[in-house]
């Protein structure tokens, strides 16, 4: 008889060959330190005897165990439920999701704002609602905006990283192609009914780069385009708690701006921020929002609570003093670091070298993955060490010093 099924385990022999098989490895709580257990497969999980620090969270601020933040998911979880119960648009929207929408809308500087059940489910709900026919996608823009794009069935057309001149030649390119296509169409401009939409991350997680948002923006308003910004690694750490496109002051030049719940506030979701207009179409269309059970009361209200520690405690500044901390302290032991933002790629390159690294620091019980290819370009394998508020100046010594012993064990310093 045929066999019309699917050779899993050759698949996964050929993962673990080429050294990207990967496993999941618990932890007892989210924070700056915890006791981690090996890959156990489908068995129980056995916690280690020694607690590590942690290096390679999101949680940037240091928010997950914050008393403040954790009383807040308690007291939404009793008042109003554990979970929304089904989609906000039949019984799941409840006052804590719209005090959530309110401080992040305020927060963003805009009319409104809509949380999502993921920052994935707000990218493709967002982007396939917007119906684009052409998107100017940076090339190392998250998953996400790249499965979106592929749903909304729109032209794709990629400029290089954080190059705003090879997205204006881009946007040069096609506007030719456009103006051809009809002649009608004022010279110089796109054709009259055709949409697009210019999509970047603003702190990109693997390169911790940052995207030249102003000049971004100033090649879209040549071309009337719409300027779409993820900013899931910013939220919470710039301005006001806000992200880049508040630190640049370019809310009046941004149509959306999107972020995610789970990295700096401590919780779980996607948003949306953007005009009236813009959170109506996507109440009534995107589809990840509509056919989705609602964001969690506890989730919602922990973000919120979080949001407001960002605001208005020195967990902001705590973040910055480590960055630099660490950041002069790896580049004087002669290791390159990438980046311009609380991400910092300690480039290795070989592959193998990286994972040896890896497997270094954590023996002395320091949490700090490889990221190797193809979630990064071949000869980039690095260490991405990322401190948050909650780290101490001990805890940044003893990252280095790890850092130092190792590189000196495996021959890279």
């Amino acid at each position: 008889m045929v066999d019309r099924g699917f050779e899993l385990e050759t698949r996964l022999r050929q993962r673990e060959a080429n050294d990207l098989k990967r496993a999941l490895s618990p932890v007892d709580r989210v924070a700056e330190r915890g006791y981690f257990a090996e890959p156990s497969g489908g068995n129980l999980p056995v916690l280690e005897s020694e607690e590590a620090l942690v290096f390679a969270s999101n949680n940037y601020l240091g928010l997950t165990d914050d008393q403040r933040v954790q009383d807040a998911a308690r007291q939404a979880a009793a008042t109003v439920g554990t979970g929304a119960g089904a989609s906000r648009l039949v019984t799941g929207d409840t006052l804590v999701h719209h005090d959530l929408e309110r401080l992040l809308a305020e927060t963003k500087r805009t009319e409104r704002a809509l949380t999502f059940s993921s920052g994935y489910a707000a990218n493709v709900g967002t982007i396939t609602a917007l119906e684009p026919d052409v998107i100017f996608s940076d090339e190392l823009n998250h998953a996400s905006i790249i499965d979106a794009s592929r749903l909304s069935d729109a032209e794709v057309v990629i400029y290089d990283h954080c190059d705003a001149g090879d997205l204006r030649a881009k946007l040069t390119a096609r506007s030719e192609r456009a103006s051809e296509s009809a002649p009608s169409a004022e010279a110089g401009s796109p054709a009259a009914d055709e949409s697009w939409l210019i999509v970047t991350d603003s702190v990109f997680s693997m390169d911790g780069t940052v995207a030249p948002l102003e000049a971004i923006c100033s090649a879209a308003e040549r071309f009337g385009a719409w300027v779409m910004v993820d900013e899931a690694h910013a939220t919470g750490l710039y301005a006001d708690g806000g992200g880049i496109v508040q630190s640049e002051s370019l809310e009046n030049r941004v149509h959306v701006q999107m972020g995610t719940l789970s990295k700096a506030l401590a919780s779980q979701g996607g948003y949306v921020a953007g005009s009236n207009e813009l959170i109506e179409l996507l109440v009534n269309d995107a589809r990840s929002f509509v056919f989705s059970t609602g964001l969690t009361p506890p989730a919602a209200a922990t973000a919120s609570e979080a949001l407001h520690v960002s605001r208005h405690s020195d967990a902001r500044e705590k973040l910055w003093e480590n960055v630099a901390h660490l950041r002069d302290g790896l580049e004087a032991l002669g290791l390159d670091i990438l980046g311009d933002s609380q991400i910092l790629p300690v480039i290795i390159g070989d592959r193998r070298d990286a994972l040896d690294l890896a497997a270094g620091l954590r023996e002395r019980e320091i949490v700090a993955p490889a990221i190797r290819p193809p979630t990064v370009p071949e000869g980039t394998s690095r260490i991405r060490i990322v401190p948050t508020a909650a780290h101490d100046e001990a805890d940044i010594v003893t990252c280095l010093e790890a850092f130092q012993t190792v590189g000196n064990e495996v021959g890279l310093l």
